[in-house]
Order: C-alpha cells, then structure tokens, then sequence
C-alpha cells in the first residue's frame, strides 16, 4: 500500500494562465489531485489506463490543469476495499486532498465513498456501483463514465434483437458484477438459463465452460474485466465454443486493455461501449493519436475515462479559479461539464451520472492486422440509467 507521488508542474511559473481572473494568480502551490486506482493483480491494466489517460491531458497542459499547475498523487489499492479506504483516509484527512478520481472497481468505490464524500469531491472515472446512482447519490460525487448497468443493459437489447431466445450469463461476485447481470436482463427478453457468479480472482474457467457446454444456450453473456476476460476469452476458444455459441460482453472485456493478448480468439465477438477508437469525433481522433503516440498503444475505453475525467475536473478548476475547496461552486462547475469529451456531446443527469449513447462494437482485424473493435451501430441514444429516478438531486 506505498504511496507514490508523480509531481506534473509548470515547467516555468511565467506561464500566462488563459482566461483566469487576476485573483487564480494568488495561487502559491499545485492544486493536489489524488488518484486512488488498481495497479497491481489482475485489473492491474485497468487502473493503468486510466492514469495514463489523465496524465496524457496533464502532460499535454505542461503540468496544469484548467490553467493551475496541478500535482496527482497516485496510490495502488491492490483491488482492495480495506486499503482503498486507508488510502482514502490518508489523502483526506492528512494530506488534505479535496479532489480524488480514478478507482476501478465498485467494492473499492463503495468502500472509499463514506471517507471521501463527507470531506472532498470524487469523481469517477469508472466505478458506477448503483448504490451511488439512486438513493445514495451524492452531490460531491460525479462519474464520468457510466453507471455499472449501462453496458450491460445495451448488450441485452442486442442479444434480444439478434433472436437469441436461451442466454447463458456470468460475472464475478461483486458489486459491478451483480450490476451487470442486472443490466443485463433488465433488457434481454428471452430466458436466462443460467446465471453463474465467479471469484473476482479467479482465472481457471474449466468448470464453467463445461457448464456452457452441456446447456446449449444460444448466446453467453460474460462481464470479465482485465485479466479475468483475457483468460476466459482464450479457455472458451480452446473449448470449441468459439463459433458454436456466440460470445457477447460489455466493452470491459473487450477493449485494447485485453484485445493484444487475446488475439483472434477474440475475433467475431459483441460488445457494447459509449466510446469507440473509430468515433468521428475531433477531441476523440486527437486523443486516440496522442495516446498512441505518447506510450506506444492504442487506447482503451478506460483510458479515454481517464481522459475525460481530467478535462473536466480541469473545466472546473477553470470556472472556480482554482478554488476546490467551495464544494458547492466546484461542484456546480463539474454539473455543467464545460469540456470536450472523446465522446462529443456529453451531460449529467440529476444524479450525476453521464446521459449518453452506447453503441455496439464487433471485433476485427484493421487494415494494419491489429485486433480492435469496429461500431457497427448505436444501442442506446441519451440512456439514463435505471437509478436516477430514485435520487433526489436536483
């Protein structure tokens, strides 16, 4: 649980700060932002890209964002709630981190929020965990890239407009995970024949796939994010089920953070995201370029989260001149989502989650030979998760 700070400020102090009021010039140190993510384990790509996504905005502001230098304290939860939450507690209380971004996975989220709400401003750049959405949302909370259901909810859509009548479904046992297979069915009209919940650990999927072949579905349904769906993918091709059953997912296990080690084993595969490398998007082609130029990959939907949470928390900082600490007036400038998403038009709903298209991918091979997703249509157009209505958020 060692803390790391990557300090990113100004290369020089005469720098003119754009379109800030004389009184953000008073400002005497980087505004600190911490990032609490997954660097180590299995989701260990997760939470690699979302830091890199962000830095990538830092780095191409010369250190600053909205304008003011700004510092990002980055900490490795190890996919744990408990050293999540001593994190949290660290950056809060003593550090006095007022600003924190970039958990990955929903048990983590669930247990750093009762720390971090009460005291600072989170915003996530991939956690959606429903308690956060409905009844326990939270005006000190935003999440810039969805609510757990939401992908999930598209694929079920999918899955029932292709005539799939029998659905075999699977996800680990956790918050996200439970969500999925919620969203899931929410949408999908045919019958679920087996709903099968794994280890968040777990990589040997031999008895599952067995389970899949003896019931004969006519689609299985997997949410497997990182390593658990590079492993999943590759046993279920070795199986014989590549071909036979049509494998279907969320963008979570099908992204560049699991593509370059499946390889074709991937190929003809479903998923649903509300990004896509091929978006003809302008900030979307920019950031795609950028990205790959920057560290040698293609980018993955969790780096485009990453990305996007550090152009808006820097909106804000902008509209606030810097002042993080009025909660209410920075959060006020987070809601109205004064930036330029990869994504192109990008809101809030009332409880600070994203309304949002969610598009369907398939999996392919580029002019290049590289395994990537390509959009083959839109699922959703402004979704609002199911939540909302439940939050009392203006």
């Amino acid at each position: 649980m060692t803390l790391t700070r990557r300090s990113m400020l100004a290369a020089s102090a005469a720098v003119p700060l754009t379109g800030l009021a004389a009184p953000a010039l008073a400002q005497t140190g980087p505004i600190r932002i911490g990032m609490i993510t997954t660097l180590s384990g299995p989701g260990a790509a997760l939470g690699n890209d979302i830091r890199d996504g962000f830095n990538l905005v830092v780095k191409n502001a010369s250190g600053r964002l909205g304008g003011l230098p700004v510092e990002v304290v980055i900490a490795d939860d190890g996919l744990r709630p408990e050293n999540g939450r001593a994190i949290a507690e660290r950056m809060v209380r003593r550090d006095r981190i007022q600003v924190l971004t970039g958990i990955v996975f929903s048990n983590v989220m669930l247990a750093v929020a009762p720390v971090v709400l009460p005291a600072a401003t989170y915003i996530s750049a991939n956690a959606g965990p429903s308690q956060l959405a409905g009844e326990g949302c939270n005006a000190n909370y935003f999440n810039v890239a969805w609510q757990n259901d939401n992908l999930h909810e598209a694929v079920g859509q999918y899955v029932t407009q292709q005539n799939k009548q029998r659905a075999y479904i699977l996800a680990p046992n956790y918050p996200a995970g439970r969500d999925a297979l919620t969203g899931f069915k929410r949408f999908f009209k045919g019958e679920v024949i087996a709903e099968q919940y794994t280890r968040l650990d777990q990589l040997d999927y031999a008895a599952e796939l067995a389970a899949i072949r003896n019931a004969n579905p006519e689609a299985v349904y997997i949410f497997l994010p990182g390593g658990l769906g590079i492993n999943f993918i590759k046993q279920y091709a070795a199986a014989g089920l590549r071909g036979r059953v049509p494998l279907y997912g969320p963008g979570f296990s099908f992204d560049q953070d699991v593509l370059p080690a499946v390889g074709e084993d991937a190929l003809g595969c479903f998923n649903s995201s509300q990004w896509a490398l091929d978006l003809p998007v302008p900030a979307n082609r920019q950031f795609v370029d950028t990205f790959e130029r920057e560290y040698g990959r293609l980018p993955s939907l969790y780096a485009s989260q990453g990305y996007d949470a550090a152009l808006l928390i820097g909106s804000a900082i902008a509209a606030t001149r810097g002042r993080v600490g009025d909660r209410a007036a920075f959060a006020a400038a987070l809601k109205r989502a004064d930036f330029q998403s990869v994504r192109g038009q990008f809101r809030f709903g009332n409880n600070n989650h994203p309304i949002q298209t969610i598009y369907m991918r398939e999996v392919v091979k580029d002019e290049r030979g590289r395994i990537v997703n390509r959009t083959i249509g839109t699922a959703f157009q402004d979704h609002q998760d199911a939540y909302a209505s439940q939050c009392k958020l203006a």
